[in-house]
């Protein structure tokens, strides 16, 4: 018996995998959402620093922060994780997902810094999106692919609210991998996936431009055209307008109880709202748009 075919037979194994797998890549994911912008920036500063000593303007003066000195290694490895403040090296076992943050008490085992909710926060929603997913989706290569996808629109997320960017380099990913996981068989046709990805693109392309003529202002960025475009090449083009509805309603509803128990407007950009409305549709799609068309004709 093979390990898939063990995890087909029993369930319950399966979800428990999945769910520990959830925490374990949700610590990797935290990693991600906070050295890959910076390493994003990095090459951006070496680029613009290069080309204009290549148009011949003088550029002096090094980097003051370490982590954006082009002259130190920094990868999504290296350094070590250490404590912001007190540089102390977080060991082993001051790393597992979810139970180092609840034996630690939140804080750092050198200094008492307090270690920020967030961290064990993105692990504990990414075992419940693991879980989620493997509960709807049988063991196969189809589950994979959506946890892949899942995990993606995590990290865009993360990234987003925390510096107002998708990474090209992660979207184009996903709407590849979307395109691809279309051709294999494991989502939808091709033809909807490659429509999908079209529409996705040019319906935000549109709005933004609209919206740039009539009010001088920009409404949104690109990269949330390229996220979309991502999403309708791994649902297809007939979701992308409840999805885009959904994440409006998302975004309100957010925007309004920060207003009212905040008393600040809504910060967070759209694209969180775009991948957390695209893994709705992503389950339930189907059964959102049957119930909204029973409705509509009973209305």
């Amino acid at each position: 018996m093979t390990t898939l075919q063990y995890l087909q037979q029993n369930s319950s194994v399966y979800l428990a995998t999945v769910f520990f797998m959830g925490l374990i890549f949700g610590s990797f994911f935290n990693v991600v959402i906070y050295r890959l912008p910076i390493m994003l920036k990095r090459q951006w500063l070496k680029m613009s620093k290069d080309y204009l000593q290549e148009e011949g303007f003088k550029v002096s003066g090094d980097a003051k922060d370490e982590v954006l000195d082009e002259n130190t290694r920094f990868t999504l490895s290296h350094p070590s994780s250490s404590c912001p403040k007190c540089q102390h090296k977080i060991r082993a076992w001051e790393n597992i997902p979810l139970l180092s943050y609840l034996f630690l008490k939140g804080k750092c085992s050198s200094c008492k810094t307090r270690i920020s909710i967030r961290y064990p926060l993105v692990e504990l929603l990414t075992a419940i999106v693991f879980l989620v997913v493997a509960y709807h989706y049988p063991p196969s290569w189809q589950a994979l692919a959506l946890l892949f996808f899942s995990s993606f629109l995590i990290i865009l997320s993360g990234i987003d609210i925390d510096h107002q960017l998708l990474p090209d380099p992660l979207v184009y990913i996903l709407l590849w991998s979307g395109l691809a996981a279309a051709v294999a068989g494991l989502t939808i046709s091709p033809v909807d996936a490659l429509i999908g990805a079209l529409a996705g693109y040019l319906s935000l392309w549109t709005i933004f431009w609209l919206f740039k003529l009539l009010t001088g202002k920009e409404g949104m960025g690109y990269g949330d055209f390229k996220l979309l475009a991502a999403l309708g090449a791994w649902l297809g083009w007939k979701f992308l307008l409840p999805l885009i509805v959904i994440a409006s309603i998302l975004g309100a509803v957010v925007g309004g109880l920060s207003m009212l128990i905040f008393k600040a407007g809504n910060k967070i950009p759209f694209g969180p709202y775009l991948a957390a409305s695209g893994w709705i549709m992503l389950l339930w799609g189907q059964q959102i748009i049957n119930a909204y068309l029973k409705w509509a004709h009973l209305a």
